[in-house]
């Protein structure tokens, strides 16, 4: 899944380059508004393939699930109960 997340990521953001690219080398002798537009759309891609890149796979094994050994593993407060302390 990392793979696949990661391709996504850098197709999003090669898309964000050549917009960015292309609405200011070439757009905007014909088009001023369209070059803004397109640097928009470009500015809002960046937010996008972050969340594309590290959203959870259903395979992915993340800190607050079970081992498969049994073992719960730490939470952020560092105890194996997850509480924190007092």
């Amino acid at each position: 899944m990392y793979a696949r997340r990661r391709r996504g990521y850098f197709w999003l953001m090669g898309g964000c380059i050549v917009l960015f690219i292309s609405a200011w080398a070439f757009v905007r002798l014909w088009s001023v508004p369209a070059a803004i537009g397109m640097c928009v759309v470009a500015m809002v891609i960046p937010p996008v393939a972050a969340i594309v890149a590290n959203r959870r796979g259903p395979d992915d094994h993340w800190w607050d699930e079970d081992d498969p050994s049994g073992n719960r593993p730490a939470g952020p407060s560092g105890r194996q109960d997850g509480r924190r302390p007092q």
